[in-house]
């Protein structure tokens, strides 16, 4: 195998976190207005019509929560909705607000009409959490000066504004943080056409030449996640511009996935070492969580939050109330025989 296709240790194409490397090379190809961003077209329409609202009432709009497995697009909406409705917008991540002051800092030097997005909102800690309260209800903010007996709560007001918060993990929102966004978003995998025109979109600007059946054969592998697309198409260009002075065929196109071990169905090393345990160590299943994240030397959450989705999406995993199981088509797929007793429970 060429040096320079090798996967590096730890990397995962397939992945659909984001890459620190990767953050030029996306917002190069994200969408600028709400008109170009492809899919998801019931979350658009409702987003165009609040937006025209709020602006025609020359107010701010309403606390948005965007939520769905990476890679889907909820940064780009928050930057679109930005653009839409003229306000800067300021980004930080649940992890990043470590003291409450990080927050009020953020908070109280919003200009009337902006945006803050937050991403990963489900790791704000509780205490955090309750100062966006009465930011997100009143637009106020509660500041407690002293402690014990003294102490007293100074409300200061702040500027109108909206809060976009984005999270993989629904469940873990508390039930009073979820309450205050006007509008919650759920953002699905993408269908094939979908990820074809995205796909097509990113090939104009990064002028990537690409036949019909190239785009198709990229676009079939991409997990129907527009992020995964966008990195297969790049290294798959780089593969033609060294194997085929920059042509990208039909040809180039499997020679290049193939190399990289992107399967047909968009699984990886990773998507079959699971499958193939779980059918030649556990019979298939069912085998719970633990067991299986210890037989492929994974963590739990991984599994759950990064293997998983896709992989039951596309009908390759069963979850059963005894634990996972690898169902007729991972089975087929691999090219294991199926035993006779393999019912899904």
């Amino acid at each position: 195998m060429d040096e320079e296709f090798i996967i590096e240790e730890g990397e995962r194409l397939a992945q659909a976190e984001n890459l620190p490397e990767e953050v030029v090379f996306e917002n190069n190809l994200r969408p600028q207005k709400l008109a170009d961003f492809v899919g998801q077209e019931q979350i658009k329409q409702n987003l165009d019509i609040s937006m025209q609202a709020a602006k025609k009432r020359g107010d701010s709009l309403e606390h948005v929560l965007l939520y769905g497995n990476p890679g889907l697009g909820k940064t780009t909406l928050a930057h679109i909705i930005g653009k839409e409705m003229n306000a800067n917008v300021k980004i930080t991540a649940g992890p990043a607000l470590e003291k409450v002051g990080d927050l009020a800092a953020i908070l109280s030097n919003l200009e009337n009409g902006e945006i803050l997005f937050i991403d990963e909102i489900h790791r704000l800690n509780k205490t955090i959490e309750e100062v966006l309260y009465p930011a997100l209800e009143d637009y106020s903010l509660d500041i407690i000066i002293g402690s014990g007996p003294a102490a007293r709560t100074i409300r200061m007001p702040l500027n109108r504004f909206t809060l976009i918060g984005a999270t993989t993990k629904m469940s873990m929102i508390s039930g009073p943080l979820r309450d205050r966004f006007g509008h919650a978003y759920h953002l699905n995998f993408y269908e094939e056409k979908d990820i074809e025109q995205i796909l097509h979109r990113s090939a104009k600007i990064l002028n990537v030449p690409i036949d019909e059946k190239s785009l198709k054969i990229v676009s079939a592998r991409a997990r129907r996640t527009p992020r995964i697309a966008n990195r297969l198409l790049k290294r798959v260009r780089d593969f033609a511009e060294v194997k085929n002075d920059g042509k990208l065929d039909e040809k180039i196109t499997n020679e290049a996935l193939s190399m990289l071990s992107i399967d047909e169905y968009g699984l990886d090393e990773v998507d079959r070492r699971l499958l193939e345990t779980l059918i030649e160590k556990f019979n298939g299943g069912p085998v719970g969580l633990n067991t299986l994240a210890a037989a492929i030397s994974e963590e739990m959450d991984s599994i759950e939050n990064i293997y998983e989705p896709y992989l039951l999406q596309t009908g390759f995993l069963e979850r059963t109330p005894r634990g996972r199981k690898a169902t007729p088509l991972a089975y087929k797929h691999l090219g294991f025989e199926e035993p006779k007793n393999n019912t899904l429970i």
